[in-house]
């Protein structure tokens, strides 16, 4: 009986638990994003922040991509990169790219249209405006 009494308590306390600690997970698209330097038909960005990963779609335009394709045969006209990210107060950064010494990553403000690239070479920290986004969707999914 008293078993039972005990198993009844924590059977009701992991359900109180489970039911209060809901895991909210984020995913953040920056859609219509136009680039300062290059021309693209599509150019979005989908933050997961559960997974922890950047995603990047886009389709060069013709002219972008015949000034990419003269110099380096390996660039496709539409193409997809990943990226691991992470969170920082209320900025989201993809990993460092390069060496030590050298190296960039993307910046992304939460809540914010604009894409930053965060350039660091022998400890000197330049950040520059790379792109802004006509729209941004939050979807926040409840588990």
């Amino acid at each position: 009986m008293i078993k039972n009494k005990i198993d009844i308590k924590f059977l009701f306390l992991l359900f109180f638990f489970s039911s209060t600690l809901l895991a909210y997970s984020e995913v953040i698209i920056l859609s219509g994003c136009k680039n300062l330097k290059d021309g693209f038909i599509k150019n979005e960005y989908i933050l997961n922040l559960e997974k922890s990963l950047m995603t990047r779609n886009y389709i060069y335009d013709s002219k972008t991509f015949k000034k990419y394709r003269t110099t380096d045969l390996s660039v496709k006209k539409k193409n997809s990169i990943e990226r691991f990210i992470y969170e920082d107060e209320n900025l989201i950064l993809t990993d460092k790219t390069g060496y030590p010494h050298f190296y960039t990553q993307l910046v992304f403000e939460k809540n914010k249209t604009v894409v930053q690239i965060k350039t660091v070479l022998n400890n000197e920290i330049a950040i520059t405006k790379i792109s802004t986004c006509k729209e941004i969707n939050v979807f926040e999914k409840e588990s």
